[in-house]
């Protein structure tokens, strides 16, 4: 099985392959790519793969560009840590949708259903056609409605105690060797249990911005934008991380559309 990979996150993308090889050992990637421009000239260049396993957010956009740009004829996985897209997701070929996180099960259980989706009885049976169609009833059936709450608080340890920490004191997260730490507006830090990936899905994207694979930051902590080489971004953060913070040249534009409003 040839299979597409679309991730602009590097440790998510390794992540993926290694789940991939332990649920289908003969899986073969074709390429990984971090952007909706790269994914339309590989699938104008190239032969379809059997499976395009793609996360929503990428560098340049939402990968849903590409299949509404391209005539698409894989079958696609999709992974996200944002549920807002379910929709728009399944009108793009989807065999499924898999929040971040992806568990090894959960993508066993979905290259099982390629498997039953391309057999040649499902495809000329008369329920085929609704397939689709109860899979994302069956979804959106269990996805946190419209109007859901995002994430208001953390619990952070302090010592020997536990705290509540309000989302408005904090100034952003950081992801470094496998730990995530969580900055507070006064400089203090905590190591709290999520992956930036999770946190991505916890908290308002109108407050909270996925610079690169090292930092999210709240919107009052980004104090000033420096043009940098090759198109990339410099920002400026309060309180200071001790290290630069960079945006991708992909991103800057996204990230001066979200400071703006």
């Amino acid at each position: 099985m040839t299979v597409l990979l679309l991730e602009d996150e590097y440790p998510a993308a390794e992540r993926l392959q290694r789940l991939l090889l332990e649920a289908t050992p003969e899986a073969q990637v074709l390429a990984v790519l971090d952007s909706v421009a790269g994914a339309l000239h590989w699938l104008a260049s190239h032969p379809a793969p059997n499976l395009i396993l793609s996360d929503i957010q990428l560098a340049d956009g939402l990968s849903l560009e590409v299949f509404e740009q391209a005539v698409v004829r894989s079958p696609v996985i999709f992974t996200t840590a944002y549920d807002a897209y379910a929709i728009r997701a399944f009108k793009a070929n989807s065999i499924d949708y898999l929040l971040k996180p992806v568990k090894l099960v959960e993508l066993q259980a979905a290259l099982t259903k390629l498997r039953e989706w391309r057999s040649p009885a499902a495809q000329h049976s008369p329920e085929a056609t609704d397939d689709t169609a109860r899979r994302l009833e069956r979804l959106l059936d269990s996805l946190p409605r419209p109007d859901r709450q995002y994430k208001t608080r953390f619990l952070v340890r302090s010592g020997e105690q536990l705290l509540p920490l309000a989302v408005n004191q904090i100034a952003w997260f950081q992801s470094r060797h496998e730990t995530t730490t969580l900055v507070a507006t006064d400089g203090r830090r905590y190591v709290v249990e999520y992956t930036l990936e999770q946190l991505e899905g916890l908290l308002d994207p109108r407050q909270f911005f996925r610079l690169n694979r090292q930092f999210i930051a709240q919107l009052p902590a980004v104090q000033r934008l420096h043009p940098h080489f090759n198109g990339k971004l410099l920002l400026d953060l309060h309180p200071a991380p001790g290290e630069e913070v960079l945006v991708s040249r992909e991103k800057a534009s996204a990230v001066k559309q979200w400071l703006e409003g």
